[in-house]
């Protein structure tokens, strides 16, 4: 059955029999359902595998847990489970165990970026703000595993008031990125007092939220969390589309709902070996967002997380796929291919070198046909006078944070020559 367009959860010949339509859309019944064990997936499948392929998926979840919705387990073609892209980023695989000396527990650094419990700051105008640990499915490749699904790192109201507060102290903070776990696990009204106090804050301009129930638990996004939702724009979400096969009915009617709520959308993607790393399968994804009104975002380079080194691909491959999609479909359909620096360095563009070379007066620059030509600079340009910006914007040079890195060495009136790494070997 074509997945991009049919109700594919009462499809017998993959495993599930005809479930009522009201239950089988009731997300509540989807996450107390959820697949935790191999034997429920098995069931669930109405497959059997091999003993000792069992065993080795039952010792992976002695380690990393295991929850895939019901909805979204209908999505895997049972009869090509080692190449199905689904299954690949639903089920533990053995390869999580087999621990590279690269691989981190907390490889972006976001515990020691954390001035409280449950808020990172890395950079110098937003925040990561962790509310939830919860997912309706726990994603093989997801760089929190050292947390999601633990009760020991269930946020507390106490702990979500103290990030709140920490967010209200600090006026530099203009943007606040609600995530988790998901945001869209918690009940409707406790999200819905997160961000009334965070929209209380005169500070904070755009409150951005990541989930990925619209590929996972798509009935989660249901008309009274979207009405809750209305209240408290400007507002973003940022989905997690990875492949085509993630389209379907439900997914497309969720994103619809989202964007008719007047929800901009954006989509971040993983690349991951043996699941999309491939210009074709980003391209259609790529179009499928645009088609449902989802911006492309991010494609994240797979974190060194522990468990996943059987996911990542060489940096090249992420380059391949760039190269593919600029000059070959809109700009609007490109996402920004990044690495999330190891160590807490934030995340870092990457793209195809399309400036050649260039002297004082011209940069030679190719397309991606390869046509090479040269772009003359201006012979009299000016710097902007900053005091002209000022009066022109109407702001006070103090609503300015104080430049740092790269962008501090760049301005003129500055006297510092070099950047001084504060470890060095």
């Amino acid at each position: 059955m074509d997945t991009l367009t049919g109700d594919i959860k009462f499809n017998e010949e993959r495993g599930y029999q005809e479930i009522e339509r009201e239950r089988w859309e009731n997300w509540r019944w989807q996450v107390k359902n959820a697949i935790k064990t191999v034997p429920d997936f098995e069931e669930a499948l109405g497959i059997s595998l091999p003993a000792e392929l069992r065993r080795t998926f039952e010792k992976t979840l002695k380690t990393f847990p295991l929850a895939i919705t019901p909805y979204y387990a209908s999505l895997i073609d049972r009869k090509n489970l080692e190449v199905d892209p689904i299954f690949k980023q639903a089920f533990p695989s053995p390869k999580e165990l087999e621990r590279t000396d690269f691989e981190m527990e907390d490889p972006l650094a976001e515990e020691r970026d954390s001035p409280v419990l449950g808020v990172t700051k890395r950079y110098p105008d937003r925040v990561l703000f962790l509310v939830s640990n919860t997912c309706a499915m726990y994603c093989r490749h997801c760089t929190r595993k050292r947390k999601v699904g633990k009760t020991d790192f269930i946020p507390s109201k106490e702990r979500i008031t103290a990030g709140i507060e920490y967010i209200r102290s600090n006026p530099e903070i203009r943007d606040v990125l609600v995530s988790g776990g998901d945001p869209f696990m918690l009940p409707t009204d406790f999200l819905d007092d997160i961000l009334t106090r965070l929209r209380e804050i005169d500070h904070v301009e755009i409150v951005r939220i990541g989930t990925r129930t619209p590929v996972v638990l798509p009935f989660r996004i249901d008309d009274e969390l979207v009405t809750m939702l209305k209240k408290h724009h400007p507002l973003w979400i940022n989905t997690h589309f990875n492949h085509p096969r993630e389209f379907t009915s439900a997914s497309r009617k969720a994103l619809a709902r989202l964007a008719d709520a007047g929800i901009p959308l954006g989509n971040q993607s993983v690349l991951l070996a043996g699941v999309n790393d491939s210009p074709l399968v980003m391209k259609k994804l790529v179009h499928l967002l645009v088609q449902n009104r989802v911006r492309p975002y991010y494609l994240f380079q797979c974190d060194m997380s522990e468990g996943l080194n059987h996911f990542r691909t060489p940096i090249g491959k992420g380059i391949e796929i760039v190269e593919s999609l600029i000059g070959h479909t809109s700009g609007y359909a490109r996402p920004v291919y990044v690495i999330d620096a190891p160590g807490g360095g934030g995340k870092i563009p990457v793209q195809p070198n399309y400036q050649l070379s260039c002297s004082g007066s011209k940069s030679v620059l190719r397309n991606y046909e390869g046509v090479i030509t040269t772009y003359q600079e201006p012979e009299n340009y000016q710097e902007p006078d900053p005091e002209v910006i000022e009066a022109t914007l109407n702001h006070e040079t103090s609503d300015y944070p104080e430049a740092v890195g790269i962008c501090r060495l760049l301005q003129d009136d500055n006297s510092d020559i070099s950047l001084i790494p504060e470890t060095q070997s």
